[in-house]
């Protein structure tokens, strides 16, 4: 790993009354002395910051908070009717218990988590710091600590930064391309424990045994439900059935995590471009859809540069500041990416060497560094 001063790896901390200061101000203090033409430039996060922390700060905390959390809660209602279609004997109710169970895992293991590692469904940090550990251990069977750390503290502190957030985690250069797009990700349920029991190497002991029970909860509770409310009749079924639910929309997920960073502008962690720069050139949206919205969220589809220029935002704030982010940029004559899904795919395809095999060309903004 490069290295890279110590600020850069402080992890993203709650902004909503300091946005201006924590974003702007401090990127400002790394380039006194570098002239007005400098100062000029770094004004421009601190001008969209101020007009986006203006929407928010007029906003009700049902639009801040309470649609997210309401999305998420009938996830869970969701779940009661799934168990029971899942114990019918004909097919049509089956695969409805099926289908249903599905997208409520993935309203809950990815909107859900995702949310609970920014800190985004509460006000409270020790309350943030709870729902972090139901939903990313519990719900999404990993470990809380080693996805905030690779996902705040790296992703969104150093995104597309060769080395450290440029979402190589993702990569698989070995496997083909038909095998990794469309059949590998079918084994991201197996392969996400594994992964956390790898991440718990070095933590203490309380953590550890923390993060064991929780996973293990997680995944007992759906395999106790399925033998004990739907009625399977073997331990062989349940897991199965545990496995295809799971698995349901990993195909998707996986697409939309490299989709949005890879292809796109790579920088070095020793001229990395400012933040409003870095932002815009390293990250893409995708267009509205209804389904991928309501499970994955609108900050991991259609509001994503939204998102990582303003990663404290809940989903429905994303995408109520969207049209305030996306209007200004264009102002300022700054990139706002954007791609269909399919788009995405057929590029990736295409090129699926040159993006996810060989090592990408390191960028340079020239006179934004």
């Amino acid at each position: 790993m490069q290295n890279v001063p110590e600020e850069w790896r402080e992890g993203e901390e709650r902004m909503e009354e300091m946005v201006v200061k924590r974003i702007v101000d401090s990127e400002g203090k790394k380039n006194e002395g570098q002239g007005g033409g400098e100062g000029e430039k770094e004004s421009l996060m601190m001008e969209l910051t101020k007009l986006v922390q203006k929407v928010v700060k007029e906003s009700s905390w049902w639009e801040r908070r309470g649609i997210d959390c309401s999305i998420l809660a009938a996830a869970f209602l969701c779940l009661a009717p799934a168990f029971l279609l899942l114990g019918s004997s004909q097919v049509l109710y089956f695969s409805a218990g099926m289908l249903l169970m599905g997208m409520a895992h993935a309203v809950i293991a990815v909107k859900g988590t995702h949310l609970a590692s920014h800190g985004s469904l509460s006000e409270s940090q020790a309350w943030a710091k709870v729902w972090a550990v139901f939903f990313i251990e519990i719900c999404g069977s990993f470990s809380a600590q080693a996805g905030i750390q690779g996902h705040i503290k790296m992703h969104h502190a150093h995104t597309n930064v060769i080395g450290l957030g440029d979402s190589s985690v993702w990569k698989a250069p070995f496997l083909p391309r038909t095998v990794y797009l469309f059949i590998a990700p079918l084994a991201v349920p197996i392969i996400t424990p594994l992964v956390a029991l790898a991440h718990l190497r070095g933590n203490s002991v309380a953590v550890m045994v923390r993060t064991i029970l929780m996973v293990t909860l997680g995944l007992y509770s759906q395999y106790w439900l399925l033998i004990h409310v739907s009625g399977f009749l073997s331990p062989l079924s349940a897991l199965l059935c545990m496995l295809v639910c799971r698995a349901m929309f990993s195909v998707t997920f996986i697409h939309v995590n490299v989709f949005q960073h890879i292809g796109l502008h790579m920088f070095s962690a020793t001229s990395r471009p400012k933040r409003i720069y870095q932002m815009t050139h390293g990250v893409l949206n995708l267009p509205r859809n209804s389904l991928l919205d309501w499970m994955f969220g609108h900050s991991l589809i259609n509001c994503h540069v939204e998102h990582h220029l303003f990663p404290f935002l809940s989903d429905n704030m994303c995408l109520k500041v969207k049209p305030v982010v996306s209007k200004y940029l264009m102002e300022k004559k700054l990139p706002y990416q954007e791609d269909s899904y399919f788009s995405r795919l057929r590029l990736f395809f295409n090129k699926y060497q040159e993006l996810m095999v060989f090592a990408p060309p390191i960028t340079e903004l020239v006179g934004v560094q």
